[in-house]
């Protein structure tokens, strides 16, 4: 999200720049250019608000006005309500009043794309915002926190590149980091449907060149059990329902299925295991090692996490930071550990 509110507050300073231009010409006083520029102003002042105001209470998809309303939709809802408000304040005022209309939308395009560049620099370096979607990560996490991520915690980096500066410290294990999905095509399906450009939240659990195995529900780092975190309250015997039920002759027949390492190294290196294996990942898994430069990311909640075992490592590039605060519900504030 940060990229677009970026892109919309250059777009809102070159309109500044380009309206203060016309209006020291004196072209802004013809009815079509009014009404055109007028409309135009309205639709990018929505867009911008409506992107700072994701960022401040929603997440990094925006602020969802209704739920099933495509960003797509909005933007045509804006454009033609901006449209009509450029034609009746047209109709409405006398060409003195449009000049100071003209000159009101200035002053707000200044104001906004200011706004619009300090919240995605914001953004960009140091805090964003986020919400939480899933039970993957419950109790630690819980569906509907949330929650500031620390964006500078691995070094900063820097807009629209992997370049990064001033690490202040190296992924841990323990680290509860929020990362793009590691997809390497939009269509590319994981866990039951497209990940590509979604934003994830995880337990980083391994490290480059650590061993990784699951059995029978335990995780083995190096061939030593790690215990689990936030959802320690349950024994592993007490395990919830799988995300997707199957009969007992697909579990058997799944279970007899014999991959050579060196295969099941390379599937799962390229995200493809878990369409050979499916959901009997999630109790037997491995041994693989993770990849130089990537990090083996699972969920507390490991019965219910699409998490490192199902679609592979997360590249350090993909990584944006780590979970800070709970700041929402005011019942739940707290530093997430």
């Amino acid at each position: 999200m940060e990229q677009k509110l970026f892109i919309a507050a250059c777009i809102m300073y070159v309109f500044s720049r380009v309206s203060k231009y016309l209006f020291k010409k004196n072209k802004l006083s013809s009815s079509t250019l009014f009404s055109l520029w007028h409309g135009l102003f309205i639709f990018l002042f929505l867009t911008c608000v409506y992107n700072i105001f994701g960022f401040i209470l929603n997440n990094n998809s925006g602020l969802v006005l209704q739920e099933g309303l495509s960003q797509k939709e909005i933007g045509v809802f804006l454009l033609i309500f901006s449209a009509a408000m450029g034609g009746f304040l047209y109709a409405k005022h006398k060409p003195s009043n449009r000049l100071n209309i003209i000159a009101g939308d200035l002053d707000w395009a200044n104001t906004i794309y200011f706004a619009g560049f300090v919240a995605s620099i914001v953004m960009f370096f140091f805090v964003q915002a986020f919400k939480i979607p899933s039970a993957s990560m419950y109790n630690t996490l819980q569906i509907g926190d949330h929650l500031f991520v620390n964006k500078g915690a691995y070094g900063f980096r820097i807009p629209l590149t992997n370049i990064r500066f001033g690490q202040f410290k190296t992924v841990q294990p323990g680290d509860i980091i929020i990362f793009s999905f590691p997809a390497t095509r939009k269509d590319q399906i994981n866990c039951g449907g497209f990940q590509y450009g979604r934003d994830y939240v995880k337990r980083v659990v391994g490290l480059p060149g650590d061993k990784i195995e699951v059995k029978n529900g335990e995780l083995y780092v190096n061939d030593k059990k790690e215990p689990l975190h936030g959802y320690e309250v349950f024994r592993v015997t007490d395990r919830i329902a799988p995300i997707v039920t199957q009969n007992e002759n697909e579990k058997e027949s799944k279970d007899l299925i014999y991959i050579a390492p060196a295969v099941y190294q390379t599937l799962w290196e390229s995200r493809r295991l878990e369409h050979d294996l499916g959901m009997s990942l999630r109790d037997n898994f491995g041994p693989v090692i993770v990849p130089e430069g990537q990090y083996f990311a699972m969920g507390d909640n490991r019965d219910d996490s699409c998490d490192s075992r199902f679609w592979g490592a997360v590249p350090f590039e993909n990584i944006k930071g780590t979970a800070w605060l709970i700041h929402w519900p005011l019942n739940r504030i707290r530093l997430i550990k």
